[in-house]
């Protein structure tokens, strides 16, 4: 499966879903019992490296706005989330995380940012098509996000640092 396979497939079932996330997982799990068990894992290898790269203090920071506060989990869940929402929104938020508050302009705290299940959907997935679980993709797990620390509970810096979210979902 290649890179731009992976986006079709979360394009189409984000579509398909009219943007629910649980929806979308569904329709994932669909698509992908679809597809052979290699290309499953393919699948699966793309996802962890697109949540992987999203491990990031600044991305976090982000989350941290547009949810009203992001523990580790709520942010891990942001993250299948945002690649749910496509490789424009995606690149994009990695590129400069402010940008989510034009990328995302009708973002809901209570509808959006939260998609946990489409981070085991090749499980699934993969599950249906084997009986097996998934195997081992061998990606290695950060021990940090990549990036500086900083406080997301300092307001001035905060407010500096996303200037767009702050004034959208900021203090």
């Amino acid at each position: 499966m290649y890179e731009t396979d992976f986006w079709q497939l979360i394009d189409e079932t984000r579509d398909a879903a009219e943007g629910d996330p649980d929806d979308q997982a569904e329709a994932l799990v669909e698509r992908l019992a679809q597809l052979t068990p290699d290309d499953v894992v393919d699948f699966a290898r793309l996802f962890e490296a697109r949540f992987q790269r999203a491990y990031r203090y600044d991305l976090w920071a982000a989350a941290y706005l547009l949810l009203d506060g992001a523990s580790e989990d709520t942010f891990d869940f942001f993250r299948c989330w945002l690649i749910g929402q496509g490789r424009e929104v995606f690149e994009g938020a990695l590129h400069q995380p402010d940008d989510l508050a034009e990328l995302v302009p009708d973002f809901d705290e209570e509808e959006d940012g939260d998609a946990e299940d489409l981070g085991y959907a090749a499980d699934e997935a993969h599950e249906q098509l084997t009986g097996l679980p998934l195997p081992d993709l061998g990606t290695p797990q950060p021990r940090r996000p990549e990036g500086d620390s900083f406080d997301f509970e300092d307001a001035e810096q905060m407010a500096k640092r996303f200037p767009r979210l702050w004034e959208l979902y900021g203090g």
